[in-house]
């Protein structure tokens, strides 16, 4: 690079060094002494964990109990947007609406960004339209979606009606996609300039229009038709010549995200490919957005809890959650489970007379049934984060078949070797030793086949293995359990 090209690009950068000239915490501002941080004013407030401290939320309860809203407000007015959103969390819910009065001033569109879904939904729902569309209105595009996309269809009008038409339509067109895609969850606030400018050019229109966003971290570069051709980040566009064209230092390779994507395969590609940005296209490839990190953050710790729970049956499992709804989410699949139960139970039936004559089969059936539960469950564990996470397709879904029936055989010539030994020693029978070790190794044979082969299957069906696996894996591990373990001590003579 010449004398001339380092002296233009250094011209270039000095504004940059001047804007954080006497920033707070500044050694050389004369207004601080660079000691005082932002952690400081929040060190009665937060724990080491960084949590709000149990004292701490007693004391704003106590002021909200005593009408004394000063006193609320002189507490939470330190703290960061985020630990207020916690702090309506740890409040009871008849208190939040009064919480939320006293620090009218605070409640800004970065705290309602943080709010729990179910915390925001019920504080939104108590507002008036206009003042839910005057705080959708400030929030980026995807803050606003997630505000509005859970009101009731008539509450949705009524706030869409009070915002501006440009914001309005932002959010209708936002809502057209499907539920946990890409079209919801991206921001429409992006940088986007066509490959005829140059460095400099560019350079000049970030300074000159004050409407862009104030955070970004790379340009969208178009074609005529708005379709990304490229990208160049910031720290290229600040080190390199102002007469450079545009098309000359972008970089053309790029992860295009359709914008029906859905949000788990969204952030399983920013995973793959590290990235910090992406362009979302619509069906027509014209760029009609983008998805940051900072939200694909928040994707992955929901996906990987969502799909734990729905192994359990537990719905959202969110503490915020209505007691309704919980109840509902929860008690179809005890249902479902009742029935499997029930299956279970016909098996022993079968079985009476064999029970009747030795009393402790009675006592090892559970034995077998619930090692092969357990097993099941980790095959089942390990087979839907694979495929959640995209490491279980097609081409390799034998190969990992394979694995886990070997893993299974392994297991359960442990676990037999031990039961059989230790049932031998307790009850002075070695018949009946055989006969559990046999139950035990075939039942978590088929229990490490069900746990990978459901899953499997489910998938192939189009339907979300994490649902309703654990219920299969469940009734096969059991009935097939006791099927097994019954079945061999009346075929072996063991009861007389």
């Amino acid at each position: 690079m010449s004398d001339a090209d380092l002296k233009d690009t250094s011209e270039e950068l000095e504004p940059v060094r001047g804007a954080y000239a006497g920033a707070p915490g500044d050694p050389d501002d004369p207004e601080t002494d660079g000691a005082e941080t932002a952690s400081e004013p929040e060190s009665e407030s937060l724990d080491e964990d960084n949590r709000l401290k149990a004292e701490y939320v007693r004391a704003v309860k106590d002021a909200l109990d005593e009408e004394d809203f000063d006193r609320v407000y002189e507490l939470v007015e330190p703290l960061h947007p985020a630990d207020i959103a916690d702090l309506f969390e740890l409040v009871d819910s008849d208190e939040r609406p009064r919480l939320a009065n006293a620090i009218r001033d605070l409640m800004g569109v970065e705290v309602i960004a943080e709010l729990n879904d179910w915390v925001r939904e019920a504080l939104v729902e108590a507002l008036p339209a206009d003042v839910v569309a005057s705080i959708a209105g400030e929030l980026d595009t995807d803050d606003a979606v997630a505000m509005l996309e859970d009101l009731d269809e008539e509450d949705q009008r009524a706030v869409l009606a009070e915002m501006e038409p440009e914001d309005r339509a932002a959010i209708v067109s936002a809502l057209s996609y499907p539920e946990e895609s890409a079209g919801r969850m991206m921001s429409r606030e992006l940088v986007a300039v066509p490959e005829t400018m140059t460095v400099g050019d560019l350079i000049d229109y970030l300074r000159e229009h004050r409407e862009l966003p104030t955070e970004f971290w790379e340009v969208f570069i178009v074609d005529p038709m708005h379709r990304p051709i490229g990208t160049c980040a910031l720290s290229w566009i600040l080190r390199c010549p102002r007469n450079i064209p545009l098309y000359d230092v972008m970089a053309r390779e790029q992860t295009l995200i359709p914008a029906d994507m859905d949000q788990e395969e969204v952030a399983l590609r920013f995973q793959k490919y590290a990235l910090i940005s992406a362009a979302v296209v619509d069906d027509s490839g014209r760029l009609i957005g983008q998805v940051t990190v900072d939200d694909v953050v928040h994707i992955i710790s929901e996906e990987a809890g969502e799909d734990t729970l729905l192994l359990s049956g537990a719905g959202d499992g969110d503490i915020n959650e209505p007691i309704r709804d919980a109840w509902s989410s929860r008690v179809r699949w005890l249902i479902a489970n009742l029935l499997t139960a029930s299956l279970a139970s016909g098996v022993i039936a079968m079985f009476e007379d064999t029970i009747a004559r030795m009393v402790a089969l009675a006592t090892l059936m559970p034995i077998v049934a619930g090692l092969g539960g357990n097993a099941g469950t980790q095959t089942l564990a390990v087979t839907v984060r694979a495929l959640a996470m995209n490491q279980l397709t097609a081409s390799n879904a034998w190969r990992a078949v394979r694995r886990e029936m070997s893993i299974a055989l392994l297991n359960g010539g442990t676990v037999a070797l031990v039961i059989g030994l230790a049932v031998t020693l307790i009850f002075g029978n070695p018949m009946l030793g055989g006969v559990i070790a046999a139950a035990m190794m075939t039942n978590i044979v088929i229990a490490g086949m069900a746990g990978v082969l459901i899953p499997l299957t489910l998938e192939r069906l189009n339907a979300d293995p994490a649902i309703s696996s654990s219920v299969f894996v469940t009734m096969t591990t059991d009935s097939m359990g006791f099927l097994v373990f019954l079945g061999l001590a009346t075929a072996s003579g063991l009861v007389g």
